[in-house]
């Protein structure tokens, strides 16, 4: 099953794909995909219910906007340099430990909404990642458990702003956290997605920039989840990101960042395709 979630900011509501592939509106069900929706078996309740009344739902069109597949988590928490080859390129050692950094929520939005540059960036870069969405609170988990804890995966894009990240003094989440730096979906796979074997790729102006699949992360998914959860209790709709692989725009010779007009074009196997729009910031 995929979720999803659709329309005008601040009036999202839920949705479901059938499994022919028709996308219908389950406002009817009566809750949005946020924490108590994860935390109260959700996901079960919501199979129960569209058993019954599926057929009864609205069909949507074609044309809705794509909002953020999960409401606003309590965490994103970010993993960096989680792919040699992109350690390389940006001049690092694969790292022994997980980096870990945090995003603000604020920064959710959906994945094809524009992409709006903050006031006096110049080095915003792009990170296509395989996002985890956790389904069960995480304390102290041991690797081989670790995934009793998911309740599904999605697309996700971890902009940066690299001269806030690097050159600004203190941590990374000066250069994550920016309003529209984290659009998560289309679609929240809920079982069906191997999360070893995910193909990931973007590409920018019509030139393809990155290309690779999860099974080159360094520290898989259930390490992942083990790891965080040893430092801060991981609890139902938080996010992890779960790095990037090579290709990002700093790692470009010479390095390449966005500027308005720019369109990137984003994707997961099994989970779906973004395309956004780069535009200035404005009030």
């Amino acid at each position: 099953m995929r979720l999803f979630r659709h329309g005008p900011p601040d009036a999202e509501r839920p949705g479901a794909e059938l499994s022919d592939g028709t996308l219908i509106d389950v406002n009817a069900f009566g809750e949005d995909f946020g924490e108590h929706f994860f935390a109260t078996e959700g996901l079960r309740r919501l199979t129960d219910w569209l058993q019954e009344n599926a057929l009864g739902c609205p069909r949507l069109a074609p044309g809705f906007r794509f909002a953020s597949c999960v409401a606003r988590p309590c965490k994103i928490i970010g993993v960096g340099r989680n792919y040699r080859a992109h350690a390389m390129e940006v001049g690092s050692e694969p790292p022994a430990e997980p980096i870990l950094f945090m995003k603000a929520p604020s920064a959710l939005c959906g994945p094809n909404d524009d992409l709006r540059l903050p006031p006096r960036s110049t080095h915003t870069d792009w990170e296509v990642e395989l996002a985890v969405v956790i389904g069960r609170a995480a304390r102290y988990v041991d690797p081989e458990r670790a995934l009793e804890h998911v309740a599904g995966f999605a697309l996700f894009n971890d902009y940066s702003e690299r001269s806030f990240q690097r050159q600004r003094s203190g941590q990374w989440c000066k250069g994550k956290s920016a309003d529209t730096f984290a659009p998560i979906g289309p679609f929240l796979a809920v079982g069906g997605v191997d999360h070893r074997a995910v193909e990931l790729w973007l590409g920018v102006n019509g030139v393809e920039r990155q290309r690779a699949r999860t099974s080159s992360m360094i520290f898989d998914v259930p390490t992942l989840i083990a790891y965080v959860s040893e430092f801060m209790t991981l609890l139902p709709g938080d996010v992890i990101a779960t790095g990037t692989p090579e290709g990002v725009g700093s790692g470009q010779k010479p390095p390449v960042y966005l500027a308005p007009g720019d369109t990137v074009e984003y994707g997961a196997s099994g989970l779906g395709e973004a395309r956004q729009r780069v535009v200035a910031w404005s009030a």
